[in-house]
């Protein structure tokens, strides 16, 4: 597995950009922890663990109970890269929950996003 900077990166720096983004358009902080517990499996204590720890990209997905069979439905571009041609896994799961940040921020309905 390739080194790559976005592993190292802390929750504690992202999550609050991830909320901004959603909430910039009209969406709830609510909404990005639920994406985030659909993907990673977390539930809301472990997903709050992991914040205070400040666990970086690499740790939050490394220790994820489990991440979501339907992930694999995530397709489109973020950042001019298709999601589904990542081959690393863990770029692969970044990816995804940018994508799905996306998609909230997008207005796209809850249940479309978590692919219910």
């Amino acid at each position: 597995m390739e080194n790559h900077r976005v592993f190292a990166m802390k929750l504690s720096k992202i999550y609050p950009l991830l909320v901004q983004k959603a909430e910039r358009k009209g969406r709830t902080e609510e909404e990005v922890r639920r994406v985030i517990r659909w993907l990673t499996g977390y539930g809301e204590e472990g997903l709050a663990r992991q914040l205070e720890r400040d666990a970086d990209y690499r740790t939050l997905f490394q220790e994820a109970p489990r991440i979501h069979p339907n992930a694999a439905q995530i397709t489109g571009t973020v950042c001019g890269v298709r999601v589904e041609a990542v081959q690393d896994p863990l770029m692969r799961n970044i990816r995804c929950l940018d994508k799905l940040i996306d998609e909230l921020a997008k207005g796209r309905a809850l249940d479309k996003i978590l692919r219910e």
